[in-house]
């Protein structure tokens, strides 16, 4: 996996540099300080994934997300911050990063770059639970374009809502097995390869 780094302090960037590549499997291409460095690095090398901070000079990382998700749609982008801030997180999410972890979570930051290699969108436990209440609802959800039925989207808010297939199928008086298959198959109408993923779409799209 090739990767580019781009965080305005130095010794964090060397730091991720050295702690990711005693993974054998993983290659740092280049390091850059802002968001305009950003851009211009993922022009240059367009990397498996761009590892950025937020908070930076110049250009932060959000919006450096935008402008590259704008003009690479399949671009895989984890955000990496000190700072657990709302606005930051739904902008993340709309914007099209495919994580967002906390800095503090060191240990966490390999794997969710190869979460986020392989498809996967990653926001660690502490950004996951604190979704449901960031995002105000519309009170008329036009969800039709999506070839949704109602149940599938009820499903998908109870997704989103963080409750598990057990939780979903007493409050719509199914078995877990239809839970199941109802999520499988909107995961497979919508294109999307997990629980996560169809969180965000729905906080994304609603």
């Amino acid at each position: 996996m090739k990767i580019v780094i781009v965080d305005d302090d130095k010794l964090v960037a060397l730091s991720l540099k050295t702690i990711l590549e005693a993974d054998k499997s993983i290659e740092v291409l280049a390091m850059g300080e802002n968001g305009e460095d950003a851009i211009k690095l993922y022009e240059e090398h367009l990397p498996d994934v761009l590892l950025m901070d937020i908070r930076m000079d110049k250009m932060n990382g959000l919006d450096a997300t935008k402008n590259i998700i704008d003009k690479h749609t399949d671009a895989k982008i984890l955000l990496l911050t000190t700072f657990s801030d709302d606005e930051y997180i739904i902008k993340a999410i709309q914007y099209g990063a495919k994580g967002y972890i906390l800095k503090q979570a060191f240990e966490s930051i390999s794997p969710a770059l190869n979460a986020v290699y392989n498809g996967q969108t990653v926001f660690g436990d502490e950004i996951m639970n604190k979704i449901p209440s960031l995002i105000k609802k519309q009170e008329n959800e036009d969800y039709s374009q999506y070839n949704l039925t109602d149940k599938e989207f009820e499903i998908i808010k109870y997704v989103a809502d963080g409750l598990n297939n057990k939780e979903i199928a007493a409050n719509m008086f199914f078995g877990e097995g239809t839970v199941r298959n109802y999520i499988s198959a909107i995961l497979e109408k919508l294109e999307l390869r997990d629980r996560t993923q169809l969180a965000c779409f729905y906080y994304k799209h609603f």
